[in-house]
């Protein structure tokens, strides 16, 4: 058996690994060649299992986290059921690049307002963009756009995929669209999103 270990490399490292896996092994003069031993039955219990064909995606869902999907089919109705945590709301207005009108959304939770305070001021300089999941409703709150952002999902990130990411005037000219091919689960995150201000709720 050969064993490979590489340290560093670039495409002619690659190269030779490739061309050296792709050479089968020469044997020793006078040396036998000897058959794997046969593979140890599958206990009954996994049968079922190991016969199942594989499902390539499957390792793909699992790894995407939990809040990365926060609305399925519909999603884009209504708000999700209001959490009594005994906060008041507070509004933050936030921008885009392009953005022509500045969109407000509403946070409900006390951590989550305390983090938009902290990017307001400075202190906050890693989860500064705006994510959540579209309702096809302009908001009271919101009046200049078509829709809003569901409170109960809104969260920070720094990084996020590209499907999630649009202007808000993209999404304001497209809202058609949107929760199909485009933003898939009414989910956004522009990653050019950041806030502005804190506002007095309306």
């Amino acid at each position: 058996m050969r064993r490979f270990f590489i340290r560093t490399g670039g495409p002619a490292a690659v190269a030779m690994l490739a061309a050296m896996i792709a050479t089968p092994a020469l044997a020793a003069p006078g040396a036998r060649a000897c058959a794997a031993p046969p593979a140890p039955p599958a206990p009954p219990a996994l049968s079922a299992l190991s016969a199942a064909p594989a499902d390539p995606a499957g390792s793909a869902r699992a790894a995407v986290p939990a809040r990365a999907v926060p609305g399925g089919a519909g999603a884009a109705r209504a708000d999700s059921p209001s959490r009594d945590t005994g906060t008041e709301p507070v509004d933050f207005q936030m921008e885009t690049v392009g953005s022509s009108e500045r969109f407000v959304i509403r946070l409900t939770d006390a951590k989550k307002i305390e983090h938009a305070r902290r990017i307001l001021s400075g202190k906050e300089t890693a989860e500064v963009h705006v994510m959540g999941r579209i309702v096809k409703r302009t908001a009271p709150y919101n009046p200049a756009y078509g829709f809003h952002l569901d409170p109960n999902t809104i969260d920070f990130f720094q990084m996020a995929i590209e499907v999630c990411d649009a202007t808000l005037s993209y999404v304001e000219d497209h809202l058609d669209e949107a929760c199909g091919a485009f933003l898939p689960g009414c989910f956004y995150c522009p990653w050019t999103s950041r806030l502005v201000a804190e506002v007095t709720p309306s």
